[in-house]
């Protein structure tokens, strides 16, 4: 059929299809991109699983305010403390998989796989692990007018007079507590009474109130107090002293072999998170983990920096659930 004159051909008919479908399109890559680049563009919600003042919540907030102040976004801390952690670790667990609220966990995620029947979410499908953070050792602590200066000189005292001494613990499941259980046991000291705690901070509080006798805590919460002389620590459960505790023995030099428990910190995300959130997570964090800054201010509250992606930290994370399930048979602790 010969054209009409003046009508489009049909190259230009193409031409003019292919553009108005390239600007179609357009908006619709852009609003891709932009949500991508957009992210994060309101504040991210760190959920630290224990009441203010433990070892996770002082790691979480040196965390936070290095990634905003790195970033220039906004991260805040929120405490969720309760039933051993798992209050926090559901809460996050069921939370939007949007990259916008993350668990600032504890070696609680571990312990709880096997000290709890049941739990109301899946640590192995409800998370995926963004970034290790670091680690604090546990340690005995005791108020510096108790007759004591040895940890088998407490466990004398304990056995001589088992109705004056009770021990302050954080949760059931933390690993503090678990030391603790551990040490009556290997003691025999079954009167020895525990008193739990909704986490470390309160602990350590309820010694300096002189509510208990010994507390089982984390070096974290702790080294402040040890250095103003308000408590005494009686042993550190690390393999090698503690730098700013040179004076604290070890367990092992104490007559404990093989007694080392720590406190563990991670960032953990809702499972279906988008992997580039996760990814933007992992790759700040580590950026401000490894600066000398935060090494050393790490340091300076109790803890060891451990800056390894999620790859790694998971893979930590699921060897240790089976090396807590050996101690919690050991130490003969009962499922809750």
């Amino acid at each position: 059929m010969p054209r009409v004159p003046g009508a489009p051909s049909r190259r230009s008919i193409i031409k003019t299809a292919a553009a108005v479908a390239a600007g179609l399109a357009a908006p619709a890559v852009l609003r891709v991109r932009s949500a991508y680049a957009a992210y994060p563009d309101r504040p991210i919600k760190f959920v630290v699983a224990n009441t203010p003042g433990g070892p996770s919540d002082i790691v979480g907030r040196i965390v936070a305010a290095a990634l905003q102040q790195s970033t220039g976004k906004t991260f805040v801390i929120e405490n969720r403390g309760g039933a051993g952690g798992n209050l926090g670790m559901e809460y996050v667990a069921h939370s939007d998989p949007d990259g916008y609220t993350v668990l600032l966990g504890t070696t609680a995620f571990s312990v709880n796989y096997s000290l709890y029947n049941e739990l109301p979410f899946d640590p192995m499908k409800d998370f995926v692990a963004v970034s290790d953070v670091g680690g604090s050792p546990n340690i005995f602590l005791i108020k510096p007018d108790l007759p004591t200066k040895t940890m088998k000189d407490f466990v004398a005292l304990a056995r001589s007079s088992p109705e004056k001494y009770n021990a302050s613990v954080p949760p059931i499941g933390t690993t503090p507590q678990l030391q603790m259980a551990l040490l009556k046991v290997k003691e025999k000291l079954p009167n020895l009474e525990e008193v739990v705690f909704k986490g470390g901070g309160d602990a350590v509080a309820a010694l300096l109130a002189g509510t208990v006798q010994i507390c089982s805590g984390s070096v974290a919460p702790s080294v402040a107090h040890i250095k103003s002389g308000a408590l005494r620590g009686l042993a550190v459960c690390s393999e090698q002293r503690w730098a700013e505790l040179p004076d604290v023995p070890t367990m092992i030099e104490s007559g404990y072999p093989d007694f080392v428990f720590a406190t563990d910190a991670m960032l953990l995300a809702p499972a279906k998170t988008p992997p580039e959130n996760v990814k933007w997570l992992e790759t700040e964090t580590l950026k401000v983990l490894n600066s000398p800054e935060m090494k050393d201010k790490m340091f300076q509250n109790g803890f060891l920096v451990r800056a390894k992606d999620g790859k790694a930290c998971w893979t930590r994370l699921t060897k240790e659930m089976d090396q807590f399930k050996q101690i919690i048979d050991q130490a003969g602790i009962k499922k809750l």
